[in-house]
């Protein structure tokens, strides 16, 4: 009876979700559940017996929670750390470590990328929405006035007799079409987009070899593109638009010297804030520069973000509207030596 116990709590933990790790009293791996596989990029087979400091690399703060937990003989919950898994892949997990019998140790891995994921994709899609909706008031409610400022200023200078005069004249109408242009820049395209089928690594070869002409020596491009992507449903001028406005930027950050590089893959069953998708291409511009300060990685699709003197602060907020139009958004993540801007976009019709 007890060996059937033993049995079904075996096959129970095979079905949870949660990845569950039993380690030894040499802190050796003695058991590990299909999520923990799957989460640790590893089989059970390959792992048993293998120590915890070579099953996950660097886990200074895991070892710590052990001892915590072996010193309180209790449970002990380490939140949002970072683990290093497979091929350096990061994930953010929960971490429950429990004491059991003859020195073994227990530890459940709950993975937290996934809701991290769409807490924040939520946040930039309701960002990016009460954005467009401020700006869009905010600009009309400028270009009215601008229009009769540049107006009576073409008057003013009819009525002036002295040419010397009309400097001044021109000086109100050269600003006010600045202020002008810089609203519209504001507004985005106002233009009905024209949505076909489009290979989208032609549209990244055409934006690679757009940059590549105005790289540094030092800078390399590098593709790996999956060629397996099916023709997705967008309007090319507006994706190329989007793809160089990403990959001039990591062009900036690498300076005259650097590697971006352009990946492609897809995803099945992906959601896009309260939408799941069968399929989408997903789009990585990568770069090794300096990366964006912490501080900034929240506010970078702002409008006026921009700490470069020449930028008008519009490029990536405009960036992520064209791509929201396509049902995609823009996610960025980076850290110093690894900058990623991703672009999520259905593979399905959708257009705005």
């Amino acid at each position: 009876m007890r060996s059937d116990i033993a049995s079904s709590s075996d096959d129970i933990l095979e079905l949870l979700t949660t990845a569950v790790v039993v380690l030894g009293r040499d802190r050796s791996v003695c058991y590990l559940n299909a999520a923990a596989e799957g989460l640790l990029h590893i089989s059970a087979r390959q792992a048993i017996g293998m120590e915890l400091s070579r099953l996950v690399p660097g886990s200074d703060t895991l070892e710590r929670a052990i001892g915590r937990a072996l010193e309180r003989q209790a449970s002990y919950t380490e939140r949002e750390h970072r683990l290093v898994v497979g091929l350096a892949r990061t994930v953010t997990v929960n971490c429950a470590v429990t004491p059991l019998a003859q020195g073994r140790i227990l530890l459940e891995l709950d993975e937290l990328d996934c809701h991290l994921r769409i807490f924040r994709e939520n946040q930039l899609i309701a960002q990016n929405r009460a954005i467009r909706e401020l700006i869009r008031n905010l600009a009309h409610e400028i270009k009215n006035p601008l229009g009769g400022l540049r107006g009576a200023a073409q008057l003013l200078q009819q009525e002036l007799l002295e040419p010397n005069q009309h400097e001044y004249t021109k000086v109100i109408i050269s600003e006010a079409d600045r202020l002008r242009a810089l609203v519209d820049g504001l507004l985005g395209p106002d233009s009905r987009a024209r949505y076909q089928a489009a290979n989208i690594h032609q549209l990244l070869e055409h934006v690679r070899h757009l940059v590549q002409a105005e790289a540094p020596a030092g800078v390399a491009i590098v593709r790996d593109y999956d060629p397996s992507i099916p023709l997705i449903h967008a309007a090319p001028d507006r994706i190329i638009q989007v793809l160089l406005n990403l990959v001039r930027n990591a062009l900036q950050a690498v300076g005259d010297s650097g590697v971006i590089t352009l990946h492609t893959r897809t995803q099945r069953r992906f959601t896009i804030g309260d939408v799941e998708h069968r399929l989408v291409a997903c789009i990585k511009i990568i770069d090794d520069g300096c990366g964006i300060p912490a501080e900034r990685q929240d506010t970078i699709f702002y409008p006026m973000a921009s700490d470069c003197a020449q930028g008008s602060g519009l490029g990536l907020p405009i960036a992520q509207t064209l791509v929201y139009q396509h049902g995609g958004l823009i996610e960025c993540a980076s850290e110093p030596g690894r900058t990623v801007f991703t672009v999520w976009l259905p593979i399905e019709k959708h257009y705005e």
